[in-house]
């Protein structure tokens, strides 16, 4: 049976460079030596990709090598359930997360990588006022916990970065880099990120961006009128900020493009249209080169519907007349799409109508605002941040606990462009929660089932704001409590709703499991102190779920319990873990435990392996261990662990 510890390798949270050697030992296992890379046969295998010159293209600070060591890094800590706070904790798959987002990113890294669809993210803007996130190279965890108040500190200090301090624009860098570098490996392949952001910090966003997205992912940058009210500050007053918008890869497909200013000409049962026409205008794409795009419709001249659209074919009918692309400056020009793709369009997206030159005929496609490329200016009232402020005063009884938050709108939005209906979206800036409140809300619109995963420090509030005297110690809880009552709000408006408008609360801290720190001056102390490494302070519940993150399992997926010769045996995602973390198992136990969890595996019937996890100071004796592993491999479990 083999053990699980803290830095076991195989369920410890993912290990970036770990990965990245056995990607790069699989694709090039000639440039190992001595599970050592030789650079000389590396580059040899590389050809001429290799930069070798001093000076390069490319964004470069102070501290950038140890922020890519930092995404690289597991993480020491844990996610811990907080069922008392969360609503509908047994059936909802929302997940609100109290914690330092860049140890929440690497907890999350086995179970939910490639299972993102968008995130969205309102990093700290950098004005010198904003909480900047200063990561401790040596243990984060322990450093959160120090500035958050929650374990006794050496006097840190949450401070602002000023641009007096010399390290104003690299202190935001090297927080913001490793979290991008993470966030990117939870996206799907169809995959997007967005990002807003102000002046101060959107070029060097920009190239932080084009590093670890690629450049040529870039979708947009949009920029967002959030105040249309110029104020005197300065000689010109500042209006606008931004949302940079990046996919994955190619694969990312836009599931709506929404302008909301669009006006069209045309309309239909679908909706509002314009028409273009086929033809390719560029005369540079002609017979010559493109000869397989030179062919002829036709089109029946008696039959046009309301808005003057006639049907039209690929084969010629009696009647009917043949339309090819038109000349040019004397050159036969082309269609846009070939015979085949046509043909799928013939009738619904494409139609013949009379040309309003010469009265002949011309083929057209019908655009919908779907097929429009997005504006790169947003200005409508709707996504403005004084509704965000009257939202989010609303549902706290017209008190204003948040400074300038997103409206719903234009997370709505965003979700419309980058999600479908089953897509989970993540939020590790999550501030006043409307991510969040948007998903809620789309899903009940048009009856999606999205997940959002919503991740906010708990900085603590300054004892004099409203939101602390109203009993609010720290930003997680007001983003939690505005979740709330958000759902409470859209279960009013909509009474038939029932899907799920819940969350679960989990919060960072160490890992459940105690290292082996011994005190070189009292060793036995200290073998007597590491008898059972799981910390006495910790609940089942935390043991699970620390379980399910070291093993790769989504923090929502089902927990079935029964007791089994007494015992409390647990079942995770219908078999593919099985726990059992009672503290006293004896020889007198083991057989007919072991009987009843092969007995419940068979019924589960599990599609892959399944894992089966024992505390390991729960058995009295190496022979209780040695008799319940036997017995579970003789009937085919023989991935048996023990914490």
């Amino acid at each position: 049976m083999k053990k699980i510890t803290a830095k076991d390798p195989e369920t410890c949270s993912k290990d970036g460079v770990a990965e990245n050697l056995d990607n790069l030992k699989i694709l090039f296992p000639e440039a190992f030596i001595e599970d050592k890379i030789d650079f000389e046969v590396l580059k040899q295998q590389l050809g001429g990709t290799v930069d070798e010159t001093e000076e390069k293209y490319g964004l470069n600070w102070h501290g950038k090598r140890k922020a890519r060591q930092l995404a690289l890094t597991p993480s020491t800590g844990t996610l811990r359930p907080c069922p008392e706070k969360s609503v509908d904790w047994d059936t909802t798959k929302n997940l609100m997360i109290e914690g330092d987002n860049l140890e929440v990113l690497k907890l999350l890294q086995k179970s939910y990588a490639g299972k993102v669809k968008l995130i969205y993210i309102d990093p700290p803007y950098n004005t010198g006022k904003d909480f900047i996130y200063p990561d401790n190279y040596r243990d984060n965890v322990r450093n959160y916990l120090e500035l958050t108040g929650q374990v006794d500190s050496e006097n840190l200090k949450i401070s602002s970065n000023t641009e007096s301090s010399g390290r104003f624009h690299t202190d935001w860098l090297n927080m913001i880099y490793p979290r991008l570098k993470l966030a990117r490996n939870l996206l799907r392949s169809d995959g997007v990120i967005f990002v807003s952001i102000d002046d101060n910090e959107v070029n060097n966003l920009k190239s932080v961006c084009n590093e670890v997205f690629g450049e040529e992912n870039l979708l947009n940058q949009i920029v967002l009128e959030n105040d249309s009210r110029a104020r005197p500050y300065g000689s010109v007053a500042t209006t606008h900020e931004y949302i940079l918008a990046y996919s994955k890869s190619a694969n990312f497909q836009y599931e709506e493009l929404l302008n909301p200013n669009k006006k069209f000409k045309y309309e239909d049962a679908e909706g509002g249209f314009d028409l273009y026409e086929l033809r390719n205008r560029n005369t540079a794409f002609n017979v010559n080169n493109r000869p397989n795009l030179h062919y002829p419709l036709w089109v029946n001249p008696s039959n046009k519907d309301l808005n003057g659209l006639h049907e039209i074919s690929l084969k010629p009918k009696p009647g009917w007349v043949k339309v090819y692309p038109q000349e040019s400056q004397g050159i036969k020009t082309v269609w846009r799409w070939g015979k085949a793709k046509a043909k799928e369009n013939l009738n619904t997206i494409l139609f013949g109508r009379v040309a309003s030159s010469d009265s002949g005929f011309q083929i057209v496609k019908k655009y919908r605002a779907k097929n429009y490329a997005l504006s790169t200016v947003w200005s409508d009232k709707a996504i403005k941040t004084d509704r965000g402020t009257l939202e989010t005063k609303a549902l706290f009884d017209n008190n204003k606990y948040f400074e300038f938050p997103k409206p719903v709108e234009l997370i709505r939005r965003l979700l419309s462009i980058g999600t479908n209906k089953d897509s989970i979206i993540l939020d590790f800036f999550a501030g006043s929660g409307t991510t969040a409140n948007a998903v809620m809300k789309m899903n009940t619109e048009d009856g999606g089932s999205r997940q959002f995963i919503m991740v906010q420090l708990p900085e603590r509030c300054d004892t004099a704001s409203d939101a602390y005297l109203a009993g609010y110690c720290n930003i997680s809880e007001i983003c939690a409590e505005r979740i709330r009552r958000a759902a409470v709000k859209l279960r009013e408006e909509n009474p038939d709703y029932t899907e799920d408008i819940g969350f679960k609360v989990f919060k960072l801290d160490t890992s459940n499991i105690r290292a082996w720190e011994p005190d070189r001056d009292d060793l036995e102390s200290s073998l007597l102190h590491n008898v059972d490494h799981i910390k006495s302070d910790r609940s089942e519940d935390d043991i699970l779920y620390e379980l399910l993150l070291r093993l790769g399992l989504d923090l929502c997926v089902p927990i079935e319990s029964r007791t089994i010769s007494g015992k409390s045996v647990h079942s995770i995602s219908e078999g593919t873990l099985i726990a059992c973390l009672d503290e006293l198992i004896d020889e007198d136990d083991t057989e007919s435990l072991a009987h009843g969890i092969v007995k419940w595996h068979e019924e589960l019937a599990p599609a892959g392996d399944t894992t089966i996890v024992f505390r390991d100071s729960a058995f009295t004796d190496d022979i209780a261990k040695t008799n319940l592993t036997a017995i579970l491999e003789q009937r085919g479990l023989g991935n048996v662990r023990s914490l």
